[in-house]
């Protein structure tokens, strides 16, 4: 499903220029030209994401992002043309995640708004798996292969595997997971968190380390079944 951006932005050029290249990375565009309307079409549409520039006519970008910080979470992107510290400090205090001086790059401001839509979809998956997980068990068994949660320790056969500390939170998401088809990107998120900066290969160089320590044979695995096109399911 993609995701609503709410850009407030009163001078039309930049306007124009945010909506089309936004929407060229498939994300939905809504938009508005001073504070008054952009709290009604925030208010309406639930954007997952609001760029909001500072100088507005009506009501400016510091009362905005105040009153819908009041009714919402949604991650607020502060522009501005002013590089004032005192104007940033003001911006994080009523509420703003992040924010960016004009003129700016548009990779970097894209780079920006994929990082906040990542980092609130975390959380947003986090809430749902605390709600949805069973209670914690001590040990988990997959037949010869037992991992320790209290202790933190992989064994098969008997035998404690070394394990680097990535290589177990990552077994342990997807023994949690099992049966589950996790993509890559959702992997790469819950185990490394939203803020890592790194590629979704880390998770195929993590998976293949894994196999050569849990599988029978890694090169035909059995437990880490890879999902052709999606990424990896947990067999056990």
């Amino acid at each position: 499903m993609s995701r609503k951006i709410l850009v407030v932005e009163d001078e039309p050029v930049l306007l124009e220029t945010l909506e089309y290249n936004l929407g060229r990375q498939g994300y939905t565009v809504c938009t508005a030209d001073n504070g008054s309307t952009a709290l009604d079409v925030a208010r309406q549409e639930l954007p997952d994401l609001i760029l909001l520039d500072v100088m507005l006519p009506k009501l400016d970008g510091f009362e905005v992002c105040r009153i819908l910080r009041q009714e919402m979470t949604v991650p607020i992107l502060m522009l501005t043309a002013r590089d004032d510290e005192v104007d940033k400090v003001v911006g994080l205090e009523v509420g703003a995640d992040d924010y960016v001086t004009k003129p700016f790059s548009m990779r970097e401001l894209l780079a920006r708004v994929k990082a906040l839509l990542r980092r609130a979809r975390f959380v947003e998956e986090e809430q749902t798996a605390k709600q949805d997980e069973p209670a914690p068990q001590q040990a988990l068994s997959f037949g010869d292969l037992s991992i320790d949660q209290t202790r933190r320790e992989v064994s098969r056969h008997g035998e404690l595997l070394h394990l680097k500390p990535k290589e177990y939170d990552l077994l342990l998401f997807l023994a949690h997971h099992r049966g589950n088809v996790l993509s890559r990107d959702t992997i790469l998120e819950r185990v490394w968190g939203w803020d890592y900066t790194g590629g979704s290969r880390t998770v195929d160089v993590h998976v293949r380390w894994l196999r050569e320590k849990i599988e029978s044979d890694p090169a035909m695995p059995g437990r880490i079944v890879t999902v052709r096109g999606v990424g990896y399911r947990f067999e056990g």
